[in-house]
């Protein structure tokens, strides 16, 4: 086990790709650098919006390795170990170690129709593949499975899990997870992924936040954390205002998918402020055209993440 903490701002990075589909290295490693400088305190690579889900393994390998490299020990690395069944994702686990990540974060099955108790069975069986910390990944509208309070802390007390990232967007389930894992002395390192409402989640206790929102606005984050520590309440809840009105942009390609308008949006607004080369997504997701970029950029530039 690692006795690296993990806390914090913690975004989870994009996988900038080529016209042809290939990881961008050179991109990636501008983006990775542009995160830690903003001071971060993590980073998480192969999550949704580094589009996992449409990465060949060679490919997620490639991410990983040039992530590591590009943290250079600086910030602790989060990897995504994302699959259909078990052994598939105890697989991409003992990958993410070999590769260098600090912990591994894991969903429950994606394809297979497990019970609860089979979901345990799992995460027992990922966490026993490898020696870093693995965190359960919560996401029910990836994996169609809500994961229970009482099976996270108690993974938790037993040392199984050494946290979780709910993305579950389930405010009053995340409430009661931070309560039980507070009542059970703390086993659990806690990330909310609901960009919108960290400061809300971290009045009630939260650990820190994985914001695919962070690639666009990372210093914003890192500030809103900062006020949230020193109990500046009022400021904080501005500085969430104020990343509020930039998440704006990924409601601006309606009609499209969630991954094409919610990553594709956080590509366009990195692409125009050079963090990346491209705004090309995993086929068979198309970038967004032209219109709805020229909308996005609109918002980037009001929030004052744009020279002139």
């Amino acid at each position: 086990m690692t006795t690296r903490t993990f806390h914090g701002i913690v975004p989870p990075v994009l996988t900038p790709l080529t016209a042809d589909g290939e990881v961008d290295t050179a991109s990636l490693e501008r983006l990775v650098r542009h995160l830690v400088e903003s001071g971060v305190h993590g980073v998480f690579v192969l999550g949704s919006t580094g589009e996992v889900a449409y990465l060949t393994d060679a490919q997620r390998d490639l991410a990983v390795r040039t992530v590591v490299a590009a943290v250079d020990g600086r910030v602790p690395v989060m990897g995504g170990a994302i699959e259909l069944t078990t052994a598939r994702v105890a697989a991409q686990a003992r990958a993410l170690e070999a590769a260098g990540v600090d912990a591994v974060v894991a969903t429950a099955p994606v394809y297979a129709i497990n019970d609860a108790d089979e979901i345990e069975r799992h995460l027992r069986a990922v966490a026993a593949a490898v020696d870093v910390p693995l965190f359960a990944y919560d996401i029910p509208v990836r994996v169609h499975r809500k994961l229970s309070v009482d099976l996270l802390v108690r993974l938790g007390a037993e040392g199984v899990l050494a946290g979780v990232k709910d993305s579950s967007g389930d405010d009053v389930g995340f409430r009661r997870l931070v309560a039980a894992n507070a009542a059970a002395g703390s086993p659990l390192a806690l990330f909310t992924g609901h960009e919108v409402v960290v400061d809300g989640m971290l009045l009630l206790g939260a650990d820190g936040v994985v914001p695919g929102l962070g690639n666009v606005d990372a210093a914003g984050y890192v500030r809103l954390w900062d006020l949230a520590r020193a109990g500046r309440w009022e400021d904080a809840r501005a500085e969430q205002d104020r990343l509020a009105a930039l998440f704006e942009i990924v409601f601006q390609a309606q009609g499209r998918s969630g991954d094409a308008a919610g990553v594709g949006a956080f590509k366009v607004a990195a692409q125009r402020q050079g963090l990346i080369d491209s705004t090309a997504a995993a086929f068979p997701v198309e970038p967004l055209d032209d219109e709805t970029a020229e909308r996005i950029e609109a918002i980037v530039r009001a929030a004052g993440l744009l020279g002139d």
